[in-house]
């Protein structure tokens, strides 16, 4: 009995134990079943945000806001850290960012297109998946160390076009939870085809915004009026200029206008010639038209227009409509753009604001340029007419830019010289400067000029430039028939004179002290003599400007600073008739540069006083007997 009370309890107990493992067994495959359909609908909510953001970033045209958003969205459906977009620069051959999601203070990145780990997976197209970023040698660890982040695992994969064109590389850091699968990996490709389409859109998008605007901002900038019109000859577009010339209140309440309501009246030979532009598809113009309208009175107003229309074609060649361009051609432009070719802009524009009055006559102290080209007979002898007019050409233009680019006026030519004033009809304040360094460009200019000839085996030319300033006559001057504005006086007389003495005393530019007294700006000066000009009895010092050879010293003026001490040495002993103390400065100078003509003048002066002393009441001052 008590046997099989034992074996009784033994069964008992099995069958508890079993009975305890069925309900522990049931309880985990409902844990179990409760995981697998929590996992699922994880992969299902994952899929379906997937093809919600994919939706959501198609729709997005604008490049900046759909970079970040497909970072946003990659961050989420890979519970990633951090993401950068890379996309491919072709001009420049790097890749670049400026959306790094997880960076407070991102900026635009650019690298080389090969460089690191996205430049590597640019350019293979095989996608980097790092478990541990440390144990890597392609990982950088200098950017964890300059930003302070610790990065922990990294998935890169190449973006491309379905024409399998790459066009950049998305880069994702550090998974929330483990390291990135194959199964992000996966999702990772699927999100990029759809980004790489969106990409395309926006960036097909930016572009034809970008000419968009530039050629809205072309078109607004002209000066001409311009406008479009369809097939059908209504308007589509204008700029500003055009509202004003045909005296629109707004380009608006025209928009869709037909050409008989744009151009009615006198101006309907404007609506016409549109429409056999239209019609024939082939451009037209007329020169010197007139478009009339309505003044602030009675009195209808017209306006000097060149008129001009262009087809406009589809890329199949088909007409679109045409494009009319109307230029003012109004007395006062016609006036201004005559002006412009001998005057600065801003001296033509004030004339015309002051009307005939700020051309009549008036006493002003301007500075004088005279430049003449040397032996310019002997050229033209063998040179021969054609290369003589073809150089005067060249020559002139290079001369007059350097002129007006330092708010000169060309006066006139006279021949192979040219006459500028500056300060007339207004002073700028610093004329004798400007004179001075348009002297000094003019010949650093020719210097190019001349290497230009010579390699094409022509003749090189010299000048000499003479500078006065002084008080003159300026205004209109001639007949009723003709009139020329220019300049009259002595200080106009004077500054010929100088450049007439450049032959003399072998110099490139001679500047009175007048002019010497009113420059603001330090320059290489010498004073090389003191002239009594023919018909006036005060003397003049006149000096010889050398900032023209700062640019190659040695080759066209060779020691110069040692040669300009001696000749100052010379000068004061000269001055003091210390004759022989004088020539021995002035040899010495010429030792260190033959070139040097006045060097060699004074010497010659030198032994000639020697050998006959001037009168006791010498004053130092040659007197100029030619003109």
């Amino acid at each position: 009995m008590g046997i099989i009370n034992e074996n009784l309890e033994m069964v008992m107990m099995a069958a508890a134990i079993i009975v305890t493992l069925m309900v522990i067994l049931m309880a985990f495959r409902g844990q179990v079943r409760h995981l697998v359909n929590e996992r699922l609908t994880f992969v299902e909510g994952r899929e379906n945000r997937l093809l919600e953001v994919s939706t959501m970033i198609s729709e997005e045209l604008q490049l900046r806001p759909l970079l970040r958003k497909i970072m946003e969205a990659v961050t989420e459906i890979l519970q990633a850290d951090r993401a950068t977009l890379f996309l491919y620069d072709d001009q420049s051959r790097e890749l670049w960012s400026d959306i790094a999601l997880g960076l407070d203070d991102a900026k635009e990145i650019r690298i080389p297109h090969d460089a690191g780990i996205a430049g590597s997976v640019f350019v293979s197209g095989e996608t980097i998946n790092i478990k541990e970023a440390y144990a890597d040698d392609r990982f950088n660890k200098a950017v964890d160390k300059k930003t302070g982040y610790r990065t922990r695992t990294i998935l890169c994969q190449q973006v491309r076009t379905k024409a399998g064109k790459p066009i950049g590389v998305i880069q994702v850091l550090n998974k929330a939870e483990g390291v990135f699968d194959e199964t992000d990996e996966r999702n990772l490709r699927a999100f990029t085809a759809q980004a790489a389409v969106a990409l395309e859109n926006a960036q097909l998008f930016e572009e034809v915004m970008t000419v968009k605007n530039f050629n809205e901002a072309v078109l607004q900038s002209m000066a001409n009026g311009m406008i479009t019109v369809d097939a059908k000859g209504r308007l589509t577009k204008g700029n500003d200029a055009a509202v004003r010339l045909l005296n629109w209140r707004s380009l608006e309440e025209h928009i869709g206008v037909g050409l008989d309501g744009l151009f009615a009246g006198e101006n309907a030979w404007a609506a016409e010639m549109i429409q056999k532009v239209l019609d024939g598809g082939e451009a037209d113009s007329a020169l010197d038209s007139r478009i009339v309208f309505s003044g602030s009175g009675e009195e209808a107003v017209s306006v000097s227009v060149n008129f001009s229309v262009q087809p406009l074609l589809s890329a199949k060649g088909v007409g679109i409509g045409a494009l009319a361009v109307i230029e003012d051609i109004t007395s006062e432009k016609r006036l201004k753009s005559t002006m412009a070719r001998y005057m600065p802009k801003e001296v033509a524009d004030r004339l015309l604001e002051g009307g005939e009055d700020a051309l009549g006559g008036s006493l002003q102290e301007t500075t004088i340029l005279f430049s003449d080209i040397r032996a310019f007979t002997s050229f033209s002898e063998v040179a021969g007419p054609e290369e003589t007019v073809s150089m005067l050409n060249d020559y002139f233009g290079i001369m007059v830019d350097q002129i007006m680019t330092h708010h000169g006026i060309l006066d006139k030519y006279i021949g192979d010289a040219i006459m500028a004033v500056y300060g007339a009809p207004f002073s700028t304040g610093k004329d004798a400067d400007n004179a001075l360094k348009s002297a000094i460009n003019m010949i650093m200019a020719l210097g190019h000029f001349n290497m230009k000839r010579q390699a094409e085996g022509k003749m090189p030319i010299e000048v000499g430039i003479g500078l006065n300033t002084g008080e003159v006559v300026s205004g209109n001057i001639g007949s009723e028939r003709r009139m020329d504005y220019t300049v009259i006086g002595d200080g106009v007389n004077l500054a010929a004179r100088l450049e007439s003495a450049t032959k003399t005393y072998g110099a490139k530019i001679l500047v009175s002290e007048f002019t010497v007294a009113g420059l603001q700006d330090d320059y290489l000066l010498r004073e090389v003599d003191r002239l009594r000009v023919k018909g006036k009895s005060e003397p003049v010092a006149m000096y010889e400007a050398l900032d023209w050879t700062a640019a190659y010293p040695e080759a066209v003026f060779p020691n110069r600073d040692r040669v300009l001490q001696l000749f100052e040495v010379g000068m004061d002993c000269y001055k003091e008739r210390l004759w022989d103390d004088a020539r021995q400065a002035f040899k010495q100078s010429l030792d260190l540069n033959p070139a040097d003509k006045v060097s060699e003048l004074y010497l010659d002066r030198c032994q000639t006083f020697m050998q006959s002393p001037p009168p006791d009441d010498w004053d130092g001052v040659w007197v100029m007997k030619t003109k």
